[in-house]
């Protein structure tokens, strides 16, 4: 990782402020309290924004209500733009993240960008939670706090030494152990309840297997007895299928008798009737032998009728013209009595406009009354010659009727003598009909006596029928009992099955469960024994190879700053171990500047051994020291340039008011502080 760009926005001392970062060794000097160490707070706000307990009034200026920090920088050939901003309100909060990489920018909230930095710097995703202690130990650490956790108890120290390393892992894996040993116990607990019941189980399949085969050769038995009742009731059914068709034979002679006896009637009414009618033929032959027929008298009725038809058409003829009289003159009265109307309310003639006097219209009106009663007596006259009219017609009319009638009778009897043959020959007819109808009735009476006969000999088998009918209806009783016994054992065999079979799955899962049990215990046992062992071991080795690692790289560095026969070592607890002479000394007893070299060797050693034991982590190659000559002797800060050769990172940021660092770095920045607001200036 390589700084490039920090812009600061109202960020303690700094109003607005850019600041660019070289490769190589950067010195940010300047007299204390100017605001370098602010620089370092705002690339680690930039990284991981305001950290648990961390309030934003320790970032934010006190005269500001927002601000915000700008961090350009590259990681693994990423080009990355990360910016933070703060806001007060009641408190002061996060207000705003965006993350720019390679050019594509994206807004987003505080604790996704956490999440995507520690993925571009690399650190494994179990640090997430661990308020970047993997970056203060290996990039940026205030040289106050690592002499705390050289002071800190010894149970601390290794804690948050396992932390930092990432290996309380191990401590994690023993008590999930302890956890999953735990509930591998409850689980056996309960399996063995769930067990218990497995022999009786396997006991009562036994006995349900035993009543399951009794069960099942009773259902031989019942089976056998239902055949063969079905065969007794379709021998039954058979032998009703053989009377009935006797009894149908039975009805089909009764049906024929029937129908004979209907013949036998018809026939006999046959010859009553023929009878009758040769009697009525025979009278009508002798009424019509005695009988004169004139064929001249037809003629002359004939005639006369012609002649009444003739002159009933003349009388029609007239009375029309004494209806159509009637009609003019009633007519000619209506325009009269309608003119007298009108003369008597004229006053002015309207064809030649002279008035019209009194006698004129006394004349009018005399004169159309004169008319009208000539009128009337000629229309009673002709009134009464239509009455008389009227009653001549009615009178032709009846004598036409009466002789019409007397010719039809006559040509009726015409018509009756001629036919005088036929009927005799049609009574020779009748007679030998009646002769064979009387052969008929003697064939069929002896037919009808015969099927009489044949039926009464089928008459037995309606006894049988019924005899037979009770035989089946008690089959098929005792079949229906042996059906129900049948379906009813078939119902508790499919129970008994079904439970059987629900009995066999339980003991299957309960032997399953049982093998299950087993290999629980097995892991508990491996667990308890081995894998405890086994992580401990590893933990041990781990920490022992740390340890050692550790040691020889704190008595390497301690010895560049420390000129003195001094000899530093860690104990188990990480705890340093300060011999002069074979004495041991106490880090309270020690000057100044070398409880400064103490806790700048140990962060040093420290870094090396993360970014060793870490080795894909992406910030190796940068280092950030705040004051880390604080108490030094010249001799020492002349110790500092080795110190910086042999640290042999990319990019070095040292913070520092002594000016004679300023000569082991390749590029200077210069903070001042002029009325309460930093300013900054480069200077190679």
């Amino acid at each position: 990782m390589k700084i490039k760009k920090i812009y600061l926005r109202n960020i303690r001392s700094y109003k607005e402020q850019e600041i660019e970062f070289k490769t190589g060794s950067t010195l940010l000097s300047g007299d204390i309290g100017c605001g370098k160490t602010s620089v370092l707070l705002a690339i680690e706000f930039a990284l991981f924004g305001l950290q648990p307990g961390q309030k934003g009034a320790s970032i934010l200026r006190n005269d500001s209500s927002e601000g915000g920090v700008r961090m350009e920088f590259e990681v693994n050939g990423n080009e990355v733009i990360v910016e933070r901003t703060l806001k007060r309100g009641k408190a002061i909060s996060q207000d705003y993240s965006s993350i720019e990489i390679n050019g594509e920018k994206r807004e987003v909230s505080v604790t996704e960008l956490k999440t995507k930095i520690l993925e571009l710097l690399d650190y494994p995703s179990e640090f997430a939670k661990k308020q970047n202690l993997l970056y203060k130990f290996t990039v940026y650490t205030p040289q106050e706090e690592m002499k705390q956790i050289i002071l800190q108890d010894p149970e601390t120290r290794i804690n948050t030494l396992r932390h930092i390393f990432g290996i309380d892992k191990y401590k994690r894996i023993i008590e999930n152990i302890s956890i999953v040993n735990s509930k591998i116990r409850e689980e056996q607990k309960r399996i063995e309840g769930f067990i218990l019941s497995l022999e009786q189980d396997k006991s009562l399949l036994i006995i349900k297997e035993n009543d399951l085969e009794t069960k099942q050769n009773n259902l031989y038995s019942i089976e056998k007895e239902l055949f063969l009742k079905i065969e007794i009731r379709k021998k039954v059914q058979e032998d009703i299928l053989s009377i009935e068709d006797k009894i149908q034979e039975k009805r089909k002679i009764e049906q024929e008798i029937e129908k004979t006896k209907i013949i036998l009637s018809t026939k006999d009414d046959s010859i009553f009737n023929n009878t009758k009618l040769i009697g009525e033929l025979k009278n009508q032959i002798k009424s019509l032998e005695n009988f004169e027929f004139q064929e001249s008298k037809i003629t002359l009725l004939k005639e006369d009728i012609k002649k009444l038809k003739s002159h009933l058409v003349d009388l029609r003829e007239r009375n029309i013209q004494i209806r159509s009289q009637i009609s003019s003159l009633e007519f000619k009265n209506n325009e009269s009595e309608t003119l007298k109307k009108q003369i008597s309310h004229i006053d002015i003639c309207p064809t030649c406009l002279q008035d019209v006097g009194l006698s004129y219209k006394s004349n009018v009106v005399n004169k159309m009354d004169s008319i009208i009663s000539e009128n009337v007596k000629i229309i009673k006259d002709v009134s009464q010659e239509q009455q008389e009219l009227t009653k001549t017609m009615s009178q032709i009319e009846f004598d036409i009727s009466k002789k019409e009638k007397e010719v039809q009778e006559l040509e009726i009897l015409k018509i009756r003598l001629q036919q005088v043959q036929e009927t005799k020959k049609r009574i020779l007819d009748l007679e030998k009909s009646n002769i064979s109808f009387e052969k008929d009735l003697e064939l069929l009476s002896s037919h009808i006596n015969s099927l009489k006969a044949s039926s009464l000999s089928l008459s037995k088998y309606d006894n049988l029928f019924n005899a037979k009918k009770l035989e089946l209806d008690y089959s098929l009783r005792e079949e229906r009992l042996a059906e129900i016994k049948v379906a009813e054992l078939k119902r508790e065999i499919e129970v008994f099955s079904r439970q059987i079979d629900e009995l066999k799955e339980k003991i299957a899962k309960i032997e399953e469960i049982k093998l299950k049990l087993n290999y629980l215990l097995e892991i508990e046992n491996w667990l308890s024994k081995s894998f405890v062992a086994l992580v401990s071991f590893v933990e041990k080795n781990v920490m022992a190879k740390l340890k050692s690692n550790f040691s020889d790289l704190f008595n390497k560095w301690f010895a560049m700053l420390v000129s003195d026969n001094f000899n530093v070592t860690l104990d188990e607890d990480f705890t340093p171990i300060i011999e002069q002479q074979d004495y041991e000394i106490d880090y309270a007893y020690l000057s100044g500047g070398e409880r400064t070299a103490i806790a700048l060797a140990y962060r040093l050693a420290l870094n090396q051994v993360i970014n060793s034991f870490l080795s894909k982590i992406s910030t190796k190659d940068l280092v950030i020291l705040d004051e880390p000559t604080d108490g030094f002797s010249d001799q020492q800060l002349d110790k500092m340039r080795d110190i910086l050769m042999q640290l042999d990172v990319g990019q070095l940021i040292l913070v520092s008011h002594e000016q004679k660092i300023e000569s082991f770095v390749e590029n200077i920045i210069r903070f001042k502080k002029e009325q309460g607001e930093t300013l900054v200036e480069w200077e190679k």
